[in-house]
């Protein structure tokens, strides 16, 4: 069964809060047009007649939806768009959608559609309340953890992702015993990454913190996990899985990039999330097919592009379970005299081959 995965702007880089942080909004105001707005029914049509055309047979197709806040965009944007697949689907397409949201505006009409077209959600929650109001510019924990509440009695559990800046970064503890008091079961810790622009740098990770965090995190993870209690976590999770012998589920861990479609509100397509800038921009879903988008010279420009490098990974031990990272993320991992993933590595690597021998 072929796979095919869009990465969706519906609101552009629209928002309700201001995160101090916020990649995507640093990244907006480095191209010409900061916002395209709403995507309107008529790009919807395009890109649903585009991909639907390019997959005529068993297919795998998934819809994710990012921002900005893409629940900005509307509901009736939403029921729009997933009215559009069922008219448009064959029996041969299995459909998956995915939405990454802040959380704010989750009311009950907003869940019960999240519930009837079987999203999977990841919630945007930075750990505990002082850590996570901090950077928001508005109190909005309390919240967020109500609608957490609401989509649990709907028998939804949503993911969490929380930006790993290096003020969370040094509370690894209070940070583990939070989420596992919540019982918040599948994480992912996103690095916090530098602006483009270094003078509006708020906290980025750094290799040193990097490491630190991850080993006492890993000591708290562990002791619950040899209690029968596990938290998926990203990192550890794609460990494991390279150390089976399968290929991970993050691109940044097989040493090269991978092409994404991402669309953002004007209909206009580019290679990685983090790359949604003007000169990376391949074409635009309204006038493009999949197969012409795919073959745009930039796509091949994008995929060889030059990755910065670190000395120290010529000779080590655990670059077949790194490949030198992401080419945007891998300046959290690692600079010119430290990789912070090496450290970690070196300090829990055993435990990881036991884990990963034990699992079935």
């Amino acid at each position: 069964m072929k796979y095919f995965s869009m990465l969706i702007k519906p609101a552009s880089s629209i928002c309700n809060l201001h995160c101090q942080y916020c990649f995507y909004h640093d990244l907006s105001h480095h191209r010409h047009t900061v916002s395209y707005g709403v995507m309107t029914r008529e790009t919807v049509d395009s890109m649903l007649d585009a991909v639907f055309s390019a997959f005529d047979e068993a297919s795998r197709i998934q819809f994710a939806f990012q921002g900005g806040e893409p629940t900005c965009a509307g509901l009736a944007y939403f029921q729009y768009f997933t009215a559009g697949v069922r008219q448009r689907k064959k029996p041969y397409h299995q459909v998956e959608y995915a939405i990454q949201t802040n959380g704010t505006l989750l009311g009950a009409a907003w869940i019960s559609f999240l519930k009837e077209n079987d999203f999977l959600i990841g919630i945007s929650l930075d750990g505990y309340s002082e850590n996570h109001d901090y950077f928001r510019g508005a109190k909005t924990h309390q919240l967020i953890m109500r609608n957490i509440a609401e989509l649990r009695k709907a028998g939804i559990e949503p993911n969490i992702l929380a930006v790993l800046t290096d003020r969370l970064a040094a509370e690894p503890e209070k940070l583990f015993q939070f989420l596992k008091t919540a019982n918040f079961r599948y994480v992912q810790l996103i690095p916090c990454l530098p602006a483009l622009d270094v003078k509006n740098n708020v906290e980025p990770l750094t290799p040193q913190r990097f490491a630190n965090f991850y080993q006492r995190y890993f000591d708290q993870w562990y002791q619950a996990y040899r209690k029968g209690y596990y938290q998926s976590v990203t990192l550890f999770d794609n460990l494991v899985q390279m150390l089976r012998g399968f290929p991970p589920a993050q691109c940044g861990y097989l040493g090269y990039c991978s092409l994404q479609f991402v669309v953002e509100a004007d209909g206009s397509v580019y290679p990685c999330d983090f790359y949604v800038l003007d000169d990376y921009r391949l074409g635009n879903i309204k006038t493009d097919s999949i197969m012409e988008l795919a073959g745009k010279p930039g796509v091949q420009n994008f995929l060889h592009e030059k990755k910065r490098q670190c000395r120290l990974c010529t000779d080590c031990r655990y670059r077949q379970l790194c490949h030198g990272q992401c080419k945007r993320l891998n300046i959290c991992y690692f600079d010119d005299t430290y990789c912070g993933l090496q450290a970690f590595l070196a300090a829990k690597i055993d435990l990881l081959y036991q884990i990963a021998q034990a699992q079935p």
